[in-house]
């Protein structure tokens, strides 16, 4: 890994966690690169121990790989691409997500109000898809699909299970796109709720964060039958400005 351009992100120094279950650390067996690829591992240690963490410490048996550009890289708008395979796996517990955080995450207040943009998130449950979601504060009634107003997701955008896939944000003053293999997923056209007017919040830079996590919620980690180790490798992350 490239230090000048990624920072290992650990729990310690963080505070992220998969949910109190996995411990974000930096090792070679979790974070390393192999044949050109950058390879994030989630496993399962030899015996339990007790993770760091700032808003709480926690005994796991479980580690896993996650790197951003925090401190070293941020940009507003232009393209943002990510090549990536994640774990083949076809049962619940893993997930693996691709997006973008504020340089000022309180800007606009807490979160959801300064933005956050997944470009895609994977969860084993659901191996064939990837889902992008564009987290900000909006009235919902203004939803509109026919002229892609507020429309901040879309579960139904195919990925090649076991493959390297293409996933990128085209993201400009006006408008977030997010295009997986070539095809449009998702377009909004955001319009903030009071006292925020657009292009806030997605008027500053943001970083890029890749983890390779274990699942929460309906796609939650249990020993059985989640397998590890499992890894997300990535091929390339690239970054271009409008223009």
């Amino acid at each position: 890994m490239d230090a000048s351009q990624w920072t290992a992100v650990t729990t310690a120094s963080f505070g992220y966690t998969s949910g109190k279950t996995a411990c974000f650390v930096n090792t070679p067996n979790n974070i390393f690169v192999r044949n050109g690829y950058l390879n994030l591992v989630a496993r399962k240690e030899t015996r339990e121990f007790s993770c760091t963490d700032p808003q709480g410490s926690f005994y796991t048996r479980y580690t896993s790989g996650y790197v951003s550009t925090t401190g070293l890289f941020s940009q507003a708008y232009g393209l943002f691409e990510v090549r990536a395979k994640v774990s083949a796996t076809a049962v619940q517990g893993l997930q693996s997500s691709f997006w973008l955080y504020p340089q000022d995450e309180t800007k606009y207040g807490p979160w959801p109000a300064s933005g956050e943009i997944d470009i895609a998130e994977t969860y084993s449950k659901y191996p064939t898809l990837a889902i992008p979601f564009i987290h900000y504060n909006y009235d919902s009634r203004t939803t509109d699909q026919s002229t892609d107003t507020n429309v901040v997701t879309n579960d139904s955008c195919p990925m090649k299970r076991n493959q390297f896939n293409d996933y990128m944000v085209e993201w400009t003053p006006t408008t977030i796109k997010m295009m997986f293999n070539g095809t449009t997923c998702l377009i909004d056209h955001w319009i903030p709720s009071s006292p925020l007017v657009a292009p806030e919040p997605f008027d500053q830079p943001f970083f890029i964060h890749l983890p390779q996590a274990l699942g929460i919620n309906t796609n939650a980690f249990a020993p059985s039958p989640t397998p590890l180790s499992a890894t997300t490798q990535v091929d390339y992350v690239r970054a271009w400005t409008n223009g």
